[in-house]
């Protein structure tokens, strides 16, 4: 019997993290709806900042927000904390087992940067923990006192460590490293910030004490940061699924487009719920059309296209996949752990490369995520070339 336990372990790890994932997110999209939707009306206590109505499951809610907290503490209070807390755990124990336990085939690109083991996985855990230090300390500096301001900061900040990741792992694990680090602030917000501050918040409350409302404000903050940030860490969590995206000699920069994007469609979304209309709500879905067709278009450029020169003849092709590909993708594979083709793609003749041309380009031209590692060494001229090939004698 052969128990595949670093697959095994993976997939019950990822559903984990989904169903986690799921239930933080969802409680934050909720709190989040909540909290913009709350209006204030005639006759409501003195301290209720505001209160919502809502349908949902046969029966009506109905909701109210003090300011800062009641005059007395409640007999049942409901924490939301360990979605959030199971949700980084499953995500790091992912990474771990994927990106650093493999670190030799996703982590680790000699043509970006050589470099062993051990210094891509110290790289990857000190860079999360510096990145988490350096956005604290710039929330509680004076650029955070304007919101404005610090999302340019914080923008910035992601966008100097994606520069940093593409220049030093191979684009998957610098993409899932960005993921990675916005995950680690995220979860830090719940753990550094929101529970300790409302923590002390039902302490005052428990003590007969007034609360210090700044507190409130200060997790409301990085709430909201969490909020902003959910779309983009989502995208860089899946981007291992679409090669094109990470593969990019400037990948650093689709990770800013990515960014813009998801931060336009969840300000949409957050404007209207907070009761804005017309012009208020009316650019930022466009204006998020707008930089996603420029995200595809510059994510598509594909430097591989035909230039000015001679075809490679078919031979020379199967050459290139012979010597890069069939290693592995055989009847027979030669590569040390390999019994068979993965996926059962197979380039032994020329008609199973027609048959599978366009996977080819997908995953060894354009998204350059095959060979896996680049074990093979295959080099960019030669994926040019290979490319130009295929569209000559093999068009969809």
């Amino acid at each position: 019997m052969d128990i595949l336990f670093q697959d095994w372990i993976n997939l019950i790890l990822r559903w984990a993290h989904v169903i986690t994932g799921i239930a933080w997110i969802g409680s934050s999209f909720y709190f989040v709806w909540l909290d913009l939707s709350l209006r204030k009306r005639p006759g409501m206590d003195d301290g209720i900042y505001g209160e919502a109505w809502m349908v949902h499951g046969g029966g009506f809610y109905h909701v109210n927000k003090w300011m800062v907290a009641p005059t007395t503490m409640p007999d049942d209070l409901h924490w939301f904390k360990y979605e959030a807390y199971f949700t980084w755990l499953t995500g790091f124990a992912l990474l771990v087992t994927m990106y650093y336990w493999s670190a030799e085939s996703y982590l680790i690109d000699p043509s970006v940067m050589p470099m062993s083991k051990w210094d891509a996985i110290l790289t990857g855990l000190i860079s999360l923990i510096a990145g988490w230090f350096i956005y604290d300390l710039i929330c509680k500096s004076p650029i955070g006192r304007k919101t404005g301001t610090l999302a340019v900061a914080l923008f910035i900040q992601i966008m100097a460590f994606a520069w940093m990741y593409t220049h030093v792992f191979s684009g998957r694990g610098a993409f899932i490293h960005v993921g990675a680090l916005i995950g680690t602030m995220m979860a830090a917000n719940v753990f550094r910030i929101i529970i300790p501050n409302q923590k002390k918040v039902v302490a005052s409350l428990m003590a007969g004490e007034k609360p210090d409302p700044a507190l409130g404000l200060q997790a409301k903050q990085r709430s909201t940061h969490n909020n902003y940030l959910t779309l983009p860490v989502l995208a860089m969590m899946i981007s291992n699924h679409y090669p094109m995206t990470y593969a990019h000699d400037q990948a650093w920069v689709v990770i800013g487009l990515i960014l813009i994007v998801g931060g336009l469609v969840r300000h949409f979304f957050n404007t209207r719920n907070s009761g804005g209309t017309g012009k208020a709500i009316a650019w930022q879905l466009p204006a998020a059309a707008v930089f996603m067709a420029i995200l595809v278009v510059f994510v598509s450029y594909d430097p591989s296209a035909p230039r000015d020169g001679d075809i490679i003849s078919s031979n020379e092709a199967m050459g290139i996949v012979q010597t890069r590909c069939a290693v592995c993708h055989s009847a027979h594979p030669t590569e040390d752990g390999f019994d068979a083709a993965p996926a059962g793609v197979m380039f032994d003749t020329l008609d199973q490369v027609h048959t599978n041309a366009q996977r080819m380009m997908a995953q060894a031209v354009i998204g350059k995520s095959m060979p896996l590692g680049n074990l093979t060494e295959m080099t960019d001229e030669e994926r040019a070339k290979l490319g130009q090939w295929i569209r000559a004698k093999m068009p969809e």
